[in-house]
């Protein structure tokens, strides 16, 4: 059984058949290959991807779209990777575990306070 949307009634029949295999915090799943990382963890059940710097409290999925930085995970080593972007290629490692840092004002970014 599949948590995927196989059959869109606007976007018609989705082809599932190019899986391949990645790791999310040291377990393996399985989702389509380029669909966005986002996309194959919340297929596979994940809705928590990091904790808040702060407050430590669970951050998932918001826009979906790249605006909200919400999404932001470690992949192959590179952190701050907004899950939403990030197409999923055969063998990627993506974790949420430590602290990821903050954007500034000064370094392009976006400050929430």
């Amino acid at each position: 059984m599949t948590r995927r949307i196989l059959d869109h009634p606007i976007l018609g029949k989705i082809e599932d058949k190019n899986y391949v295999s990645f790791t999310f915090n040291h377990k393996v799943y399985k989702g389509l290959e380029n669909e966005s990382l986002a996309a194959a963890l919340l297929a596979n059940g994940i809705r928590t991807l990091r904790h808040h710097e702060e407050s430590g409290s669970p951050r998932g999925f918001y826009c979906n779209i790249g605006h909200c930085y919400e999404c932001r995970v470690s992949v192959d080593g590179q952190q701050s990777v907004r899950a939403c972007l990030t197409p999923l290629k055969e063998g990627m490692i993506a974790e949420s575990s430590g602290q990821l840092q903050t954007s500034s004002k000064e370094d392009g970014g976006l400050e929430n306070e």
